[in-house]
């Protein structure tokens, strides 16, 4: 994984070093551990806070993702204003704060006011993704988010694993305050990092970046154009690939009678399983042409989510999950490298924190979407929502590259 980053050390125009930007993605990765492992625990939360059904499990799982989605394009000015270490290092902490109220809220209003808190407080991936465009540019700041998707492929997998690990000695409500400990524990690590220099854009210092910066004012239409590809794109990947995510294990269970909980959750992990294995040789071939890798990408889920419908047996499974691992990871560093050539000559703070505001939009509506069709159609219907959803921006993409190509 070092080898990308080894390469243009010495041309960097920042202070960052190899180690330090492995540190940022640790960071991240440890201080996921309670925002992804617990909840798919919420309905075995929710009855000792006095929702004997669970009721609000739905409701309250999406909760920190749109009061996130509000409070991310405010972090992201503030951090291009008043230094992107400082808001990296105030959105773990916040983390701390919300996961110490949640592991010992005593009510559901209070659990809620807690998980409420979180979304406001947090916005880990932004702003890490903010602290790292300030100080990187080019296929290094694009191998570095490359990085950053792959420590939160690493923290979908392991961290509910690790949850219902520590569930018999500890009830999930209670790790939310054990787990409080990462994001501290982040923060520590964190202020030993150096500060990014800031320039008027917000933009890294030095020669290359100062003349990718004018180039960027010059084109001026196209730079505006290709920020809106990239949003288009951040929101469709999110939309098409979530919403298969909350019915899966139905739909397997339900084709596959007696297969166990366990085989379940693994062909549900294998997609992300796949993206940390084929990062780097998808970076080496998507980073000069990210157009194409995420037009290649949407086909793939496309074409493997499509393939669901018809799955009735173990092996049709593991290649189709495959197969979406794949067209995921082409999607998401892709998508990387598009959002590291949006960032010159712009303030990466703003940008991320629009970006990820993009984004949980994309989960909620996929959310929304997967539970109404789920309830007229059943489980298979959100899966081929999502191939739909993909196949039709793959169409959208490669006619436009045909016509830049022309």
């Amino acid at each position: 994984m070092t080898a990308v980053l080894d390469r243009t050390e010495q041309r960097a125009p920042a202070a960052l070093r190899t180690r330090q930007i492995h540190a940022v993605a640790a960071c991240y990765f440890v201080a996921s551990f309670a925002a992804l492992g617990l909840p798919p625990y919420l309905t075995a939360i929710l009855p000792g806070l006095g929702d004997h059904q669970a009721r609000w499990a739905g409701l309250l799982y999406i909760v920190p993702t749109v009061f996130g989605a509000i409070g991310a394009p405010l972090w992201g000015r503030l951090a291009d204003r008043y230094g992107r270490k400082r808001l990296l290092l105030r959105a773990q902490l916040g983390l701390a704060v919300s996961f110490l109220l949640a592991g010992w809220a005593d009510s559901l209003p209070a659990f809620a006011a807690a998980l409420v808190l979180q979304g406001i407080l947090g916005g880990t991936f932004a702003a890490s993704n903010g602290y790292l465009a300030a100080a990187l540019d080019g296929q290094r700041l694009s191998w570095a988010l490359t990085l950053m998707q792959g420590a939160a492929r690493l923290a979908l997998v392991a961290a509910p694993i690790v949850v219902g690990t520590l569930s018999p000695w500890v009830s999930p409500h209670r790790q939310y305050a054990l787990l409080a400990v990462l994001p501290l524990a982040a923060a520590v690590m964190l202020a030993a990092l150096p500060e990014p220099p800031r320039s008027e854009d917000g933009a890294p210092q030095g020669p290359e970046d100062t003349a990718a910066g004018a180039a960027g004012a010059e084109t001026g239409r196209g730079g505006r154009g290709s920020l809106r590809t990239l949003y288009v794109l951040e929101f469709t990947f999110v939309l098409a690939t979530v919403i298969s995510y909350p019915y899966l294990i139905t739909l397997v269970e339900g084709r596959l009678p007696g297969l166990g909980s366990a085989v379940s959750g693994l062909l549900f992990a294998l997609p992300h399983v796949c993206y940390p294995l084929l990062a780097k040789p998808v970076h080496t071939l998507v980073a000069t042409r990210p157009h194409l890798g995420a037009a290649t990408g949407f086909a793939l889920v496309a074409a493997a989510l499509a393939g669901h419908w018809g799955a009735e047996s173990l092996p049709s499974f593991v290649v189709l999950r495959l197969l979406l691992g794949v067209g995921m990871t082409l999607g998401l560093v892709s998508l990387s490298a598009l959002a590291a050539e949006a960032c010159k000559g712009r303030r990466p703070g703003r940008l991320f924190g629009s970006l990820e505001l993009i984004s949980k939009a994309g989960a909620v509506v996929a959310g929304a979407v997967a539970a109404v069709s789920n309830d007229v159609w059943g489980p298979a219907a959100p899966i081929v929502a999502g191939s739909a959803v993909a196949a039709l921006t793959a169409l959208v993409s490669t006619s436009s590259l045909l016509r830049w190509s022309r």
